[in-house]
């Protein structure tokens, strides 16, 4: 799959389109709409699904050196005013902040990152390892492991250092349940 048709499919999800449109007025340093709502929405093109199937939610990451709760929380109710006539749960996180949370929720340490695409590069599957640039007019897609895994439906573990089995097993199936024409590769 070439980035071209990644970005036609994935943005024939009209979420995926509005949050591309709108969140730019924010700017949001190193700003993305990244993984599931990309990468499944290319899933249900190339299967003929309606764009909507099997999306949980909106995932956008920034990256910003302020890593206090009142900073990230003042960006949730911005992006949340800006995005609330679509409907659709959207959920963001300021990068810089995630090393303070996420051995608490997840229980085990995860060591602080410099971008925005360093959290993307953090996820469980290459497949998932995708984003899309809010940060200016240009849209960027970003896919350190590229776009083959994506148009081939085939999700693989990642290896990356805060891999989860348990968790990879548990998405693996969600997503296998919602396509089942994915191939799944055990961890």
């Amino acid at each position: 799959m070439d980035e071209a048709a990644f970005l036609d499919l994935a943005l024939r999800n009209p979420v995926n389109r509005e949050i591309a449109a709108r969140l730019p007025a924010l700017d949001l340093p190193d700003a993305w709409l990244v993984s599931g709502s990309l990468f499944q929405s290319v899933w249900n093109g190339l299967t003929g699904r309606d764009v909507l199937h099997g999306i949980k939610d909106y995932d956008v990451f920034y990256f910003d050196p302020d890593t206090s709760w009142e900073a990230e929380d003042k960006i949730i109710r911005q992006c949340a005013a800006l995005l609330a006539d679509l409907g659709a749960p959207v959920e963001v996180r300021n990068q810089a902040r995630v090393h303070l949370w996420y051995p608490q929720k997840f229980g085990s340490a995860y060591p602080p990152l410099s971008s925005a695409t360093e959290g993307i590069d953090r996820f469980l599957a290459p497949a998932s390892m995708v984003g899309l640039s809010l940060s200016g007019a240009a849209r960027r897609v970003y896919a350190p492991h590229g776009l083959a895994d994506v148009g081939a439906m085939i999700v693989r573990p990642s290896g990356v250092p805060n891999f989860s089995a348990e968790r990879y097993a548990e998405k693996a199936a969600r997503w296998k349940a919602s396509w089942p024409e994915v191939t799944v590769i055990p961890a």
